[in-house]
């Protein structure tokens, strides 16, 4: 009998998802594009804002783009406690949050309504897909943008320091980007990991170039010439340099510090490999990083654009490939690529 593999790409903006069946033709596996956990979550804060409640924030680390909501709830005098282990999607470093106006608690006070912080809910998801008549899977795959656990260091600088070692110890082999054990410093992918039920989990921008391997035409020429990959995101944009089926080159900064010709003339100095990390972090970016890049690759001129910031470089010698047919799923059809170079399905 088939396997059934709940595949989820979690951004700040959406969750897409994909509900993969093996021996199926991908046309007729079933997908859903939905509201991201944490913008669920702003949307639950927001409206206990309005009625002047105190609020206690409960569960897991997760996904902290609702902090914006959280900042307003504080100003707007009402109070915000958190569980330490919930308050981890805010901020690494508890003091820093206690002097922001959080309140850390290791159980509900009273008067609070308790909000509940968690990535992926087995309870929610068993009932939505109950709902749309599909059985349970037999395995959750799932990535998150995670930034690393860094207190009292840069967690900018420490995120880019796991892409440089994924480059350095792991020779850019794509398959390692699918963590079956994740690495201690990734605290969400860990507790993302715990809640899916042990299932393989990756960084958003990981299991964007996976879904670029998806493509069988990006991998077949990439073992002709090196090729550049930009994935847009809401928050993030992250670039590959791809050659010979492995990534030779990482760059990442915050799509809302770009403009189509900032990013364009990033990625020109990137594919040549002539832009280095402290340009890019002093420029509020998370950095960029090398392998020695083969002349035979041509100068990774090719360059593939994805993410649903995308157009942002409409305007550019670019292509916009759509893994499976569709775009918004790239992530999650990158996780199940991962597992097939991993051999596991």
């Amino acid at each position: 009998m088939s396997r059934k593999i709940l595949s989820l790409d979690i951004g700040s903006g959406t969750q897409d998802v994909l509900y993969y069946i093996e021996d199926v033709e991908i046309e007729n596996c079933f997908k859903f594009v939905l509201p991201s956990p944490a913008r669920v979550v702003a949307s639950q804060i927001k409206g206990l804002t309005v009625k002047g409640a105190d609020i206690y924030l409960t569960g897991k680390n997760m996904g902290g783009g609702f902090g914006r909501a959280v900042n307003e709830h504080i100003k707007a005098n009402c109070k915000v406690f958190a569980h330490p282990r919930a308050a981890l999607a805010l901020g690494d470093d508890l003091d820093r949050l206690k002097q922001n106006g959080i309140v850390l608690s290791e159980s509900l006070p009273s008067g609070c309504v308790p909000v509940h912080l968690e990535d992926y809910n087995s309870g929610w998801w068993n009932c939505f897909l109950s709902a749309a008549g599909l059985e349970q899977p037999d395995l959750v795959v799932a990535s998150v943008q995670d930034h690393g656990f860094h207190p009292g260091k840069s967690n900018r600088m420490g995120r880019f320091n796991l892409w440089k070692r994924f480059l350095l110890e792991n020779n850019g082999q794509p398959q390692d980007l699918l963590f079956d054990t994740v690495p201690e410093e990734f605290t969400r992918l860990a507790e993302l990991q715990s809640s899916i039920g042990g299932g393989a989990v990756c960084d958003t921008g990981a299991a964007a170039v996976l879904g670029a391997f998806f493509v069988d035409e990006i991998v077949q020429r990439s073992f002709k010439e090196g090729l550049c990959l930009i994935n847009i995101g809401n928050s993030h944009t992250v670039a590959f340099l791809l050659f010979e089926g492995c990534v030779h080159g990482i760059y990442e900064h915050h799509t809302g510090n770009m403009t189509p010709e900032k990013l364009w003339l990033d990625s020109q100095l990137f594919r040549k490999g002539a832009l280095n990390f402290e340009k890019v972090f002093d420029d509020y970016g998370h950095g960029c990083a090398t392998l020695d890049l083969p002349a035979k690759a041509g100068g990774f001129v090719p360059t593939y654009v994805m993410g649903p910031r995308r157009a942002i470089l409409k305007s550019y010698p670019v292509e916009f490939p759509a893994p499976g047919g569709d775009m918004m799923l790239a992530g999650c059809f990158g996780l199940i690529k991962g597992l097939a170079l991993k051999g596991a399905i």
